[in-house]
């Protein structure tokens, strides 16, 4: 059965995707505010109910209370594609910062420019930190929130952290806020697997810490301040499972 409703979700997400790419390609010319992100949220909305109807997954958001209303710098637990959707509830004008191969893909990578989304290339690191900072300070100009994953890629749950330098240097250049975000996504999506298992995701929006920290006193505080938050959401669902 796990294995037939993950099939059936697969097939929904890819043919859900390509409809709203068609349906993107008037929007992307509309003159008017930014169509794209509200295609964005129904994307979300779409994904979520078929995760909740089709696997018998739903999501727990918690301390929504807590972000700061506008601008702010998002850094967030990265264990799937899960959260590159399920994220547009907490943050609904996201600006990710993505490979720049992704911006070569028919269709998606003409809405991801249109978003204002924010292209790193990491074979250029000296300027990748330059162009990353750039555009997320023009993100928040546009009262976007600008999304990065501090460990640059997928981990898999248990994993131990690979938090890199590139979300101390943000905090540091912009002067914003940074909103932590921790999640057991991994758990029911994991990284590099077809299966879509039953359960409840838990995202939880952890306290923000102001800006104006140094540097280490930053780094050090986010990275307790998620993994230790992670590991409490994983050992819960566990629990759950268990019982």
């Amino acid at each position: 059965m796990l294995l037939l409703r993950s099939v059936i979700f697969n097939l929904f997400f890819y043919l859900w995707t390509f409809v709203l790419l068609i349906v993107l390609i008037p929007a992307m010319i509309w003159p008017f505010g930014n169509p794209v992100l509200f295609i964005g949220r129904v994307w979300c909305h779409g994904n979520l109910w078929a995760l909740r109807t089709i696997c018998n997954l739903t999501v727990d958001y918690r301390g929504l209370e807590k972000v700061p209303l506008g601008a702010v710098l998002v850094a967030a637990k990265h264990q799937s594609a899960w959260e590159t959707f399920a994220f547009f509830v907490p943050f609904p004008r996201p600006a990710y910062i993505y490979k720049r191969e992704l911006s070569y893909i028919p269709l998606f990578g003409w809405a991801i420019w249109r978003a204002h989304q924010i292209p790193v290339d990491r074979g250029k690191k000296g300027e990748a930190l330059a162009s990353i900072t750039a555009g997320a300070r023009a993100a928040l100009g546009r009262d976007q929130q600008v999304m990065i994953f501090p460990e640059g890629t997928r981990r898999a749950v248990d994993a131990p952290p690979d938090y890199k330098y590139g979300v101390t240097h943000l905090y540091s250049a912009l002067g914003a806020t940074c909103q932590p975000v921790a999640h057991n996504a991994g758990l029911f999506w994991p990284r590099r697997s077809f299966l879509r298992r039953p359960g409840t995701v838990i995202v939880e929006c952890l306290d923000p810490i102001p800006p104006g920290l140094p540097p280490e006193i930053f780094a050090e505080r986010l990275k307790t301040t998620i993994e230790t938050a992670t590991n409490r959401l994983v050992a819960e669902a566990r629990a759950q499972a268990r019982e």
